[in-house]
């Protein structure tokens, strides 16, 4: 632990009573591109940003740390762990989780809600820290940095993989390579399964290292449906091409990847559904991470409303099947301070 010393402790003991909300963006990881590293790096990765739904945390000064919401233990955590990593940083806050992603669902909730609480905590101490800092301080972003980017500014993001020779005390999340407005006519179908979970933890390192060879010729596949297919399609904001592309990815992912979540998706509901979009013409199906969420591109919005209303009826007997059409994130997170609750601040 930094040791602190006592003109530092003396600076710490008067704040202003200060509060902060951090409302942060759900993501799509659509998938990794090369696991095998040949030219030196591995892992970049593909993801799209959501408008909904989103973690939304609260942080105020306080006389020590407490939390209160969902999953405010690891909110706390990831204060606690920021606050040992930089002594400018005073874990004396209070936080309120007002609302959290689903945890191991696929739309990235432990960074978005490391992320939140760690910026607000350097906010309302005196010392914003740039989300990368603050990633970095937490481990959070290691493999993939689009929870990261989605963070930062939202959009359609790739990034460029770590150097498979990185430092092991290399913090660094992967370079963000691109970044592109998800049209504002796109609409993105949500499937929820809430009696699944995705790998996490020990049981995903352990799935990232039994997996089978990760050749050459299927790094070069996706990489070109990647630069080829979907970035362009994005750029025009051509559903269909970007859709194509998506999917194409996602059935050699997800084959890849099968024998650790029981197949091409993890929930065999939310493949079934998934079929059923896409044999209704929609060509962007796929999983998020190791799921269980599924999802559809849609170019129009009327066409999602009515995907999700036949979805709704025909599923309307599996309780666990959740659906929703959101739209794309372009901005990323929003902070603004909010009125201080009032408790002692010292």
């Amino acid at each position: 632990m930094t040791s602190i010393s006592t003109d530092q402790r003396a600076a710490r003991r008067f704040r202003t009573p200060r509060a902060v909300r951090v409302i942060a963006p759900g993501r799509l990881h659509i998938g990794f591109l090369d696991l095998g590293g040949s030219l030196g790096r591995r892992f970049g990765s593909l993801g799209l940003t959501l408008e909904s739904p989103t973690t939304s945390v609260l942080v105020e000064t306080a006389d020590g740390l407490t939390a209160q919401g969902p999953d405010c233990e690891r909110a706390m955590d990831a204060v606690g762990r920021l606050a040992e990593a930089d002594f400018s940083v005073d874990e004396r806050v209070r936080i309120v989780v007002e609302q959290a992603l689903p945890a191991h669902a696929g739309l990235g909730s432990g960074t978005q809600l490391g992320l939140a609480a760690g910026v607000a905590a350097s906010i309302v101490s005196g010392r914003a820290m740039p989300p990368a800092k603050v990633a970095a301080a937490l481990g959070r972003g290691m493999r993939s940095s689009i929870g990261l980017g989605a963070f930062e500014g939202g959009g359609v993001l790739l990034d460029g993989g770590q150097p498979v020779e990185a430092r092991r005390n290399d913090h660094r999340p992967p370079p963000l390579i691109s970044r592109i407005p998800v049209p504002e006519h796109w609409r993105i179908l949500l499937i929820y399964d809430r009696a699944r979970s995705g790998l996490s933890g020990q049981a995903e390192t352990s799935a990232m290292q039994g997996l089978p060879e990760f050749t050459e010729a299927l790094s070069g596949t996706l990489c070109r449906l990647t630069l080829m297919g979907a970035l362009p399609a994005a750029a025009e904001g051509d559903a269909d091409g970007f859709g194509r592309a998506v999917g194409e990815i996602q059935r050699r992912l997800g084959d890849h990847f099968a024998q650790f979540q029981g197949g091409r998706f993890t929930s065999p509901d939310v493949a079934e559904a998934l079929e059923v979009i896409e044999a209704e013409g929609v060509p962007g199906v796929g999983q998020s991470s190791w799921g269980p969420t599924g999802f559809a591109v849609f170019g129009r919005p009327a066409e999602a409303e009515e995907a999700l209303s036949d979805l709704s009826r025909r599923f309307a007997g599996r309780s666990n099947l959740v659906f929703d059409v959101v739209r794309g994130n372009n901005h990323g997170a929003t902070i603004a301070d909010v009125p201080h609750s009032g408790a002692l601040a010292v």
